[in-house]
């Protein structure tokens, strides 16, 4: 597994120590914008990450306290992976970079996606920070 060992004080370095690999990110982005939960969505993405290196990242993200991981009760041989608080509030900082994205991409983001964020992006994050924190008789 990765170990994340700080190599300075500063806040950015302490940032790429977790998420400077071309994955990690990608990972928070499948499961905080685009709801995957288990081991075999993750996989699923269109970037092909490798089963290794996804268990790999998973162990670390679990480590530095982004995500927990529970037995799915549908399937009690599934786990299910769920953002921490921690790792809900990169959903600010994921949409600050589709927007940054958004103008430099020639790919373009969804517009689905980032009009709403350049139109009412306090309400958008708020709105997507809002489907992890469970309601009273949920799971």
């Amino acid at each position: 597994m990765k170990t994340v060992t700080p190599r300075s004080t500063c806040p950015i370095s302490y940032t790429l120590d977790i998420f400077g690999d071309k994955w990690t990110l990608l990972i928070m982005r499948d499961l905080l914008l685009n709801g995957k939960k288990s081991f075999s969505e993750f996989l699923a993405s269109d970037e092909k990450i490798a089963s290794n290196i996804l268990a790999d990242r998973m162990n670390m993200l679990l480590k530095e306290g982004l995500v927990t991981k529970r037995v799915s009760p549908e399937n009690k041989s599934k786990f299910l992976y769920e953002p921490t608080q921690k790792g809900i509030d990169l959903i600010p900082v994921l949409c600050e970079i589709t927007l940054w994205a958004e103008n430099y991409s020639p790919q373009r983001a969804c517009k689905a996606f980032t009009e709403p964020l350049k139109t009412r992006r306090t309400q958008t994050i708020a709105n997507l920070k809002k489907r992890f924190y469970k309601q009273p008789g949920q799971e």
